[in-house]
């Protein structure tokens, strides 16, 4: 009869020891999954962040690039109202200057396709 006791007494605490193993995987899968929540949070935030800073960094980039292109719009306008003027101020001079570059860049270019 010890035997049967002690069978029943093994029985009793393996199904105790399945139990306890079940309840302790469930609580430790529960565990990762709230783990692995708040890392996808903490990513998610950080994803959000990085997405606000990239925007600040496009919007200043565009900011400063169209007051680069302003600026160059400015000279522009400034080189062609000064190239404008001393035409108007020596048409002849300036006649013969554009004439002269031209012959020399036809002379350049000619020479190139000998």
């Amino acid at each position: 009869m010890a035997t049967t006791k002690a069978r029943e007494d093994i029985k009793a605490d393996l199904k105790t020891l399945k139990e306890d193993l079940k309840t302790g995987a469930r609580e430790e899968t529960q565990r990762l999954r709230e783990k692995a929540e708040e890392a996808e949070a903490k990513l998610r935030a950080k994803g959000e962040e990085v997405r606000e800073q990239a925007r600040g960094y496009y919007d200043t980039a565009r900011v400063r690039g169209r007051e680069y292109y302003d600026d160059a719009a400015e000279r522009l306008d400034e080189a062609q109202r000064y190239i404008v003027e001393r035409v108007q101020e020596r048409p002849v001079q300036s006649t013969a200057i554009a004439l002269g570059v031209g012959v020399v860049l036809g002379l350049l270019l000619a020479g190139r396709h000998r």
